[in-house]
């Protein structure tokens, strides 16, 4: 499907403020960037560069007074994920050197914490696809998702505490169970199609079979519809805007995602 994806962020900055964002999809095997618009306001000069997981980012110094950022981009992306039912388990000495610090504990994602636990919830299940599977199951069954919930970053032990949070909580929860198996697992930030209420979205893929793959335990069902912006270990790698300085939340901060006509991207 093609999809119309924009953001738009607005600031009320009492100094020049550095920023690093990260606001550009771009192509890959999952989706084509057909176009793009990305408008800053008063006029900065940013400079681009990418990141260690691949992602698009942009820096800055802003001016102080209002200051603007509106982005948009026309996107194909896959109508539905894709499904691999008893993908197998990659083990660690044939998974590729580039996947290998994905099995790593990160900041959010305490996986070496979660050894009993993830093979607690996976017992008798084939390894592979059907664990990750099996865990994004149990997380959407046993952690409450509030989209409106607290925007507090919440460790995997501390979801596992707490039982519920925001779409972020449950997929470093789903993270840290996948490298407790010695699966790798990364976080996704972007947009999702019909997402209700209407956000930023962050789900998670795990590398069996030999390929990455998507769950998202907020979701009754497997969804496309999906857009990526960033990619990362977890949500300290994928934030959409880093501020230096006097951190201020955005005055507005709008999304949107629609539906074009197929072939109409452009």
């Amino acid at each position: 499907m093609w999809l119309r994806t924009s953001c738009t962020l607005k600031f009320m900055l009492a100094n020049p403020t550095p920023f690093i964002f990260m606001l550009r999809p771009r192509s890959g095997a999952q989706q084509w960037v057909a176009s793009e618009c990305y408008t800053i306001s008063p006029p900065v000069q940013p400079i681009e560069f990418t990141d260690s997981y691949g992602n698009l980012c942009q820096r800055l110094i802003a001016p102080p007074g209002e200051f603007s950022i509106a982005t948009s981009a026309d996107v194909m992306t896959a109508d539905e994920i894709d499904v691999a039912v008893g993908a197998p388990f990659i083990e660690v000495q044939h998974l590729p050197d580039e996947v290998l610090t994905y099995l790593l504990p990160s900041r959010y994602c305490e996986s070496e914490k979660f050894f009993k636990m993830a093979n607690e919830i996976v017992a008798k299940i084939d390894p592979g696809y059907d664990q990750v599977a099996c865990i994004t199951e149990w997380v959407k069954r046993n952690v409450k998702f509030d989209a409106q919930g607290s925007q507090a970053y919440m460790t995997a032990v501390d979801v596992n505490k707490q039982r519920e949070g925001v779409c972020r909580d449950l997929a470093h929860l789903s993270i840290a169970l996948c490298r407790a198996l010695c699966i790798p697992a990364r976080m996704v930030v972007g947009y999702l199609y019909e997402l209700e209420p209407m956000d930023l979205h962050a789900w998670f893929e795990a590398y069996v079979g030999g390929r990455w793959y998507t769950f998202d335990a907020t979701q009754a069902s497997p969804r496309g519809g999906r857009v990526t912006v960033g990619y990362g270990h977890d949500a300290a790698n994928v934030a959409i805007f880093s501020q230096f300085g006097a951190a201020l939340a955005p005055t507005e901060m709008m999304i949107q995602v629609e539906r074009l006509a197929d072939g109409n991207g452009t």
